[in-house]
């Protein structure tokens, strides 16, 4: 099953606690394995862990992953009061008696009212709690994503297949005519020998060394069995497992290799046409072949 680069997953996790993990990924194409993970603070520590996962996933492609949290448990809030921060308030309400000879009123409920005596602060949360939650909705988000690419990997691989069909129908053709066009060839020579000696006896050493001169020149049997052979070697990595993007890549150049050949040496009308559609069939295939994994 051959999988495309671009997917998309999303994933959600929550516990009793009214906590919540989202997790969302998405991917383009890319010719290695690229992550860019975008989290929240307090999930940093967990970063080596998640692309880690990320990796058991994905082979290629530029892949942005998006966590979230929700706390609504209220456990990780907590409030501290600051003892030497409301000493230090005291004192100076002490000097201000002394000194204005002014009665000192101070309440306890007043002092929790000046900054920082009381401050709200996060408590440490158990981080297993959050992994927890983490990797089950990553892992979630990640089974989307894989899903997705095979989905899209499924019609490229039948797009592909489609374009080879038309490739070897090419190639089927140009095998035909090549030898057309050399015994046309002989033909028109002997014409125009016939006509510029206005003799009808012809050396036949001459002519076959000049047509074996010719089809030495426009010989394409090299290129064609090359081309077969890297046709039915693609459809057979269409069916393998894992990552073959880099592998079929390297085969469609391989195979623009031997159609650019094919046509420069194409000196007939109907064997350029087919040239040109070979060469533009191969092209395709290629631009294809970017989106695959």
């Amino acid at each position: 099953m051959i999988k495309s680069m671009t997917g998309f997953g999303h994933g959600e996790e929550s516990n009793a606690a009214n906590q919540k993990v989202t997790v969302e990924m998405k991917a383009v194409n890319h010719r290695y394995c690229d992550v860019s993970l975008k989290l929240p603070k307090k999930f940093t520590m967990f970063e080596a862990e998640i692309r880690k996962i990320i990796k058991e996933y994905a082979k290629r492609g530029k892949i942005d992953v998006y966590i979230s949290f929700e706390d609504l448990s209220q456990t990780g809030i907590g409030l501290r009061y600051n003892q030497e921060i409301a000493r230090e308030y005291m004192d100076i309400f002490q000097k201000m008696k002394e000194e204005f000879h002014i009665e000192m009123d101070v309440t306890a409920s007043m002092m929790a009212k000046f900054p920082e005596v009381i401050a709200v602060e996060e408590k440490p949360q158990d981080e297993e709690v959050w992994w927890d939650l983490i990797e089950k909705a990553l892992r979630e988000a990640a089974e989307k994503f894989v899903e997705a690419r095979a989905v899209e990997g499924e019609h490229l691989k039948t797009d592909l297949l489609q374009k080879l069909k038309q490739m070897e129908a090419d190639v089927d053709f140009v095998e035909e005519r090549s030898p057309e066009i050399i015994k046309e060839y002989r033909e028109k020579l002997e014409e125009r020998v016939k006509e510029f000696l206005e003799d009808s006896s012809i050396e036949e050493n001459r002519i076959a060394a000049e047509v074996a001169i010719y089809a030495d020149k426009m010989a394409v049997d090299e290129e064609i069995v090359r081309l077969k052979s890297h046709i039915h070697s693609m459809k057979d990595v269409l069916e393998e497992e894992g990552a073959i993007g880099r592998k079929l890549d390297f085969m469609a150049q391989e195979m623009n290799r031997e159609a650019n050949t094919i046509l420069s040496k194409s000196s007939d009308a109907a064997l350029a046409e087919h040239a040109i559609e070979l060469k533009t069939n191969v092209e395709k295939v290629r631009e294809q072949i970017q989106n695959i994994e």
